[in-house]
């Protein structure tokens, strides 16, 4: 190969490098949502765990937004779970400590997509504030899931895959401006997160609530990262 064509080469690979983390900066699996207090105390607790730091990791819980949110939204969760956890993070059980918050996390990506769901139908609103709305939801959704996405994978991979397939079908219908064709995949969303709290050992004969999510925390949620 000739010099002028080998540097030819050597540019395009280049600028094929740089234009695909932003093109593909918004698909499921690639795409890295920012963090909020939620997300950076679950990631703190969980490498203070992996770390062997019990101790560590028990005090970012007590302390932390993560332990905070759980008390907010007691109703919609497994009765006893912040408990649970507790119990688990002070006998330095990793596992169900991780199962526990696989369930928080899982309990709170299903209510919010309950709760866009309800906003996206209501009519009194506008249009295109619903379909805005709906994108901060669908961020805040995945901020929480991709936190779990490898653990839900490990026990139900069925589950795992629909969740993944309906945000994807949600991502792009929060490209268009119908807010109704962002409803269905949302609701499958639910569903399946709705399975992967009830199939969860620490959930036991807890009752959920599935039919609403709690609108003004699902609604904060979104507008700390619009």
């Amino acid at each position: 190969m000739t010099r002028p064509r080998l540097l030819a080469s050597l540019l395009f690979i280049s600028l094929c490098l740089a234009i695909t983390p932003v093109a593909m900066a918004h698909h499921v699996g690639v795409y890295t949502p920012r963090d909020n207090e939620i997300s950076a105390n679950f990631k703190q607790i969980k490498f203070s765990l992996q770390a062997g730091k019990t101790d560590v990791a028990r005090r970012l819980f007590d302390e932390g937004a993560l332990r905070r949110e759980m008390v907010t939204r007691a109703a919609t969760l497994p009765p006893g779970l912040e408990a649970a956890v507790e119990a688990a993070l002070r006998r330095g059980d990793r596992a169900d400590s991780e199962r526990g918050l696989v369930v928080f996390f899982a309990a709170l990506s299903r209510d919010l997509a309950l709760e866009a769901d309800r906003q996206l139908g209501d009519a009194a609103s506008p249009a295109p504030a619903r379909v805005a709305a709906g994108r901060r939801f669908l961020e805040a959704i995945w901020r929480y899931y991709s936190l779990i996405d490898f653990a839900v994978t490990q026990a139900d991979a069925k589950a795992a895959v629909a969740i993944r397939l309906a945000y994807d079908e949600a991502d792009g219908a929060a490209r268009t401006p119908d807010p109704e064709r962002l409803r269905a995949p949302l609701r499958r969303i639910a569903q399946a997160l709705d399975g992967v709290v009830a199939t969860s050992p620490l959930a036991g004969r807890a009752s959920r609530r599935t039919s609403r999510g709690p609108a003004v925390r699902g609604e904060r949620h979104t507008r700390r990262q619009s």
